[in-house]
């Protein structure tokens, strides 16, 4: 009999973390599903407002001169100290990439053109991985690694981190 009541209690508690985690992944469907549409219409205003600047841009910048550092040819070399020497330049490049026109081609990883119609919230929620209670990521597969990860800040959950491959963030050639 205690056997059971254990199970039973173990169920109950697995079955509230689980509700929890969907809870969270619809709430954070909407606001990424806001950024979607941002991205889509090169709506600055509210792309803004899905976007932590300042961590995402810290987060970018860390990333590029990581990735000149390990670089082991005369390349790598002259491109980690450039980074360094270069850090206000690299600062207003990277300033540059966070914008909806840049974040365009990211949407069209995950499959969403401009001719594509963005998918409510309950199906973006399918495809969002809990990170843990304030932290969500978006990836191409269940099981493939995260790119986008967003994060609760004071009820919106705004992006905070890009770990997909830098040349996605480009400016498109064309408006």
């Amino acid at each position: 009999m205690i056997k059971a009541s254990r199970l039973l209690a173990l169920g109950l508690v697995l079955a509230s973390l689980a509700a929890c985690a969907v809870a969270t992944r619809i709430d954070a469907a909407g606001d990424v599903h806001a950024f979607l549409v941002s991205i889509r219409d090169g709506d600055k205003t509210t792309f803004d407002a899905h976007v932590d600047r300042s961590a995402l841009k810290e987060q970018v910048r860390a990333r590029l001169m990581a990735e000149a550092a390990k670089r082991k040819d005369n390349e790598g070399d002259a491109a980690a100290i450039g980074v360094l020497l270069g850090k206000p330049v690299i600062d207003a490049m990277v300033g540059r990439m966070i914008e909806p026109d840049v974040f365009r081609a990211v949407a069209e990883y995950f499959g969403y053109s401009a001719q594509t119609p963005i998918p409510n919230q309950l199906v973006i929620a399918q495809s969002l991985r809990p990170l843990d209670d304030s932290h969500v990521c978006v990836a191409r597969k269940k099981d493939a690694p995260c790119i986008l990860i967003f994060r609760n800040e004071d009820g919106v959950w705004r992006l905070i981190s890009f770990e997909g491959d830098p040349k996605m963030l480009r400016t498109p050639k064309h408006f």
